[in-house]
């Protein structure tokens, strides 16, 4: 793998533990969000020598490859003109509020990382570590070969930037799996049988509230999942209602 520098833009629970996880293989990373750096100095402090803090703008520029962690409806936050040309890991999931829907997400019109893109244009983005939570992400890591390595699907229009992150994957410790297009990517969203579960487990019968079973699933020490049955997964998926609906 070429790339020596993740990027990260958004420091939630996703963000942070792709750091940790990118840093412990031997990444360096440039951490940003909306708060602005003298916000990560504590998380900068626990990661070590690898890490250090910046603006979004100066970690799109800083990145060999940039991982944007933000919530979908803030996607136009992101820098375009420092993303450009850059290859975008989109982690981002669509889950609709009172306050902020997309209509051409509710539609199927498109998905969400081609709306990513479209914002984007300059940039070559990847949909990718959004159907996995960073505590599996944090367990489920492999080397190379190991009989139980877990795999995971991505999907974008750039074949080479696809090789990068499927090569970014690898030095992470998972195999990757190529859905095809960003139009194709509903494949593994939300409402798909390939999403979350698949490396939590099925949650305990007795949680029955949306909330439950997601404070769960955030602490689920997961589940290997194989190449074979991410490919299964995926082709079984039918396509519904976009988004993640917390009733």
């Amino acid at each position: 793998m070429s790339a020596t520098t993740l990027g990260i833009i958004g420091t939630g629970r996703v963000g942070s533990g792709l750091a940790r996880r990118a840093v412990d293989a031997g990444l360096n990373v440039v951490l940003s969000n909306s708060r602005g750096p003298e916000t990560l100095t504590r998380l900068v402090a626990e990661l070590g020598r690898r890490a250090r803090a910046a603006t979004p703008a100066e970690a799109a520029r800083t990145g060999d490859l940039v991982l944007t962690s933000l919530p979908l409806a803030a996607h136009t936050q992101l820098p375009r003109t420092e993303l450009a040309g850059k290859t975008v890991i989109d982690p981002m999931n669509y889950a609709p509020t009172p306050h902020w829907n997309a209509p051409e997400l509710d539609s199927n019109e498109l998905t969400s990382s081609e709306l990513v893109q479209r914002h984007l244009a300059g940039a070559r983005v990847v949909k990718a570590l959004h159907n996995i939570g960073p505590t599996q992400l944090l367990n489920l890591f492999r080397p190379a070969g190991a009989p139980d390595r877990t795999a995971l699907p991505l999907s974008g229009d750039d074949p080479d930037a696809k090789k990068e992150v499927a090569d970014l994957l690898d030095v992470l410790g998972f195999d990757a799996v190529d859905l095809g297009t960003l139009a194709e990517s509903w494949r593994s969203e939300p409402n798909t049988p390939l999403y979350a579960i698949p490396y939590t487990g099925q949650p305990p019968a007795g949680l029955t509230a949306v909330q439950d079973v997601v404070a769960w699933a955030q602490q689920a020490p997961g589940v290997p999942v194989p190449r074979t049955r991410v490919k299964e997964l995926a082709t079984a998926a039918v396509r519904g209602p976009a988004g993640f609906r917390v009733q």
